[in-house]
């Protein structure tokens, strides 16, 4: 497994080839060596603190994103089983890696996670409001903004699609 830094800007690999994988031991060091660019680093807790969050938060999902056997991204969500919405409160793709269609893929692929837990109807995400980035990503998978949280970060919801009951 490697970080994809170091390769030039995606080079042979392509959005279909994202998948969401567990932190483990062999992966966590090249989680916390991601990187953003200098001018997004206010818009997200580093990986470092988010893995020690998930640590000690028995809902914390921490996900990373692959792109074949490179580590481009991270994320993490909760989907508390007595709730019946599932937050994501943690995202990002390394720069090197931004502009790609890798954020998209990694949205497309926890969402079809969370659409995946029988107990959760929709998805809450919250952002930085001058995160443009952010905000047409997450509008174009069909968030709906609902305002600012008590901590001015801006808060969007998605209802999932209803599933059919199997008798």
């Amino acid at each position: 497994m490697k970080k994809g830094v170091g390769l030039k800007r995606g080079m042979g690999l392509n959005t279909g080839d994202i998948r969401l994988v567990a932190v483990t031991e062999a992966n966590r060091a090249l989680v916390t060596a991601l990187e953003l660019a200098p001018e997004q680093m206010d818009f997200v807790a580093g990986n470092a603190d988010s893995l020690e969050e998930a640590g000690t938060d028995e809902d914390a999902r921490p996900r990373v994103v692959m792109a074949g056997d490179h580590v481009v991204g991270f994320l993490m969500y909760e989907a508390p089983p007595d709730d019946d919405e599932a937050r994501i409160y943690r995202f990002m793709i390394d720069r090197v890696f931004q502009g790609k269609g890798y954020g998209k893929a990694a949205l497309r692929e926890v969402l079809g996670e969370i659409q995946g837990l029988s107990h959760i109807s929709h998805v809450s995400i919250c952002y930085e409001p001058e995160n443009d980035a952010a905000r047409n990503l997450y509008r174009s998978a069909g968030f709906v903004e609902e305002g600012l949280d008590e901590d001015g970060e801006m808060i969007a919801h998605l209802a999932l699609p209803v599933r059919a009951h199997k008798p």
